[in-house]
């Protein structure tokens, strides 16, 4: 596996990946995130910009199976998505992104939003040593970012934001 900076040209492919990932909410009962509609490229061209969209290739010329993308947040670095192929589930690869954005910023925290009861989402991010953060611990760009899942409907299912310290050392 290969993880490097995404380039204008993968953000096609970053759209259809993240309708696949989508599929397995259907089967936990959250169809409207399987069917929601992922951001176009040219939503997404920002955080190539940024430097800040990751892909994981499956070897050095092979396909886009995961990608990350992320936004500095009151001096955090917010993760905006994580996404891995089903058929690449479980295979580390979403772990690795996370890795490789924490080895390379100088932000002291990496922070996201996510599902609290969806075993793949904070589960998951909590053994990536994510902890929950309560209500007063929210930031303004955090409490902004809520407010806008919330009016796009995420709020149906339990949500919540999370945050992981940085002392320069990847997480096991």
């Amino acid at each position: 596996m290969q993880i490097r900076a995404a380039s204008k040209d993968e953000l096609p492919l970053l759209c259809a990946l993240e309708r696949a990932a989508g599929a397995p909410f259907a089967a936990i009962g959250m169809p409207e995130i399987a069917e929601d509609e992922p951001p176009t490229p040219d939503e997404l061209a920002h955080f190539l910009d940024a430097g800040t969209a990751l892909v994981a290739l499956a070897a050095p010329d092979g396909p886009v199976v995961g990608y990350l993308l992320a936004e500095p947040v009151d001096g955090a670095l917010h993760i905006e998505q994580v996404s891995v192929h089903p058929d690449r589930a479980r295979r580390g690869i979403g772990r690795a992104l996370i890795e490789h954005l924490a080895a390379g910023t100088d932000a002291p925290a990496l922070t996201l939003t996510t599902f609290a009861d969806v075993p793949w989402n904070a589960p998951y991010y909590a053994r990536l040593s994510f902890r929950p953060l309560a209500d007063r611990e929210l930031t303004p760009g955090l409490r902004e970012i809520r407010r806008r899942e919330a009016e796009h409907g995420l709020d149906r299912w339990p949500r919540l934001c999370m945050r992981r310290e940085l002392d320069g050392r990847p997480h096991a």
